[in-house]
């Protein structure tokens, strides 16, 4: 079993999809010893199995930083490996499971994640990793197992975040429209992610909120003061000024497309949903959503 006294921090990134996580992500793994990973959950799939590529642009399993992992956590990559954390995943990962996350393959099934988080960390020569997979689920099994993880909850105006659903985005991977889902169902898993990380909240798990509205706007204290939350003593942002961030290449196994971005990004608001999201699906997220959207400070018209 992994020492506490020596395993890396685990900064876990909950939330539903294209909230803003990759962003928050990229931008957390500039500070100094934070090795932002990726969406860990999805590595097994598509690192391993589909060699997909890693946020620096090469294939996973040839991707150094991703070999070495590997070797130090598992003496390689294999099939049987991920075929196993899989199959792990859809008895024990599950979010119809929370109310008895509990499972006797529960510490077979995390201790995959300890050895990935050990062995980037070390690779990384980082104290403190970054996984963005978002899952409230994965996020109760960590906890459930004694990982040491602070819950970055990331939540975005529902009805952008439906607005974003609908579109078709083609994934850089292999040229693929991404999942789309209708405002209804985005509605009803935008509440069901957010209820179950507000429940770790109340249960006394470590958990922040950050608005990606705020993200946005005001990106330099918000960064200051999450990065408070989470730790940093007297957090330098060098790599912020004013709503530009300039970002480093990362090695994230997975997830949204701007992973593969570096250089300058402006950081700017997409308020797009107010006139492409038709009135009709407005409402009907809207009353889909309430009342966790009033209580993150979302008002009738506008973010």
């Amino acid at each position: 079993m992994t020492d506490r006294s020596t395993a890396p921090r685990v900064i876990f990134l909950g939330g539903l999809g294209r909230s803003g996580t990759t962003l928050l992500e990229r931008l957390l793994g500039q500070l100094p010893e934070v090795a932002p990973l990726g969406e860990v959950v999805h590595l097994w799939e598509r690192g391993v199995l589909a060699d997909e590529p890693c946020g620096c642009g090469r294939p996973f399993t040839t991707c150094p930083f991703w070999r070495g992992v590997g070797e130090r956590a598992f003496g390689g990559w294999t099939s049987m490996l991920a075929e196993r954390v899989m199959a792990l995943r859809h008895r024990v990962d599950r979010t119809r499971r929370l109310a008895r996350i509990a499972h006797e393959d529960l510490p077979e099934y995390v201790r995959a994640y300890r050895r990935v988080y050990q062995a980037a960390a070390d690779a990384a020569q980082a104290r403190t990793v970054i996984d963005s997979s978002k899952h409230a689920s994965l996020a109760y099994c960590l906890l459930e197992a004694g990982v040491n993880v602070h819950i970055v909850q990331v939540v975005r105006e529902p009805r952008a975040v439906a607005h974003s659903w609908r579109r078709t985005v083609a994934r850089p991977e292999d040229g693929r429209p991404m999942t789309r889902w209708g405002p209804a169902r985005t509605a009803v898993h935008w509440t069901a992610q957010n209820l179950a990380l507000e429940l770790l909240a109340v249960r006394g798990a470590p958990v922040t909120r950050v608005r990606y509205e705020d993200l946005l706007t005001t990106p330099h204290d918000t960064l200051t003061n999450l990065a408070q939350d989470l730790g940093f003593t007297a957090p330098r942002l060098p790599f912020l000024q004013g709503t530009t961030a300039y970002l480093t290449t990362a090695h994230t196994a997975s997830g949204n497309p701007m992973r593969f971005t570096a250089g300058a990004v402006e950081l700017a608001r997409d308020d797009s949903w107010l006139r492409g999201l038709p009135r009709h699906h407005r409402g009907l997220v809207a009353a889909l959503t309430w009342p966790l959207r009033a209580r993150y400070g979302y008002g009738r018209d506008t973010a």
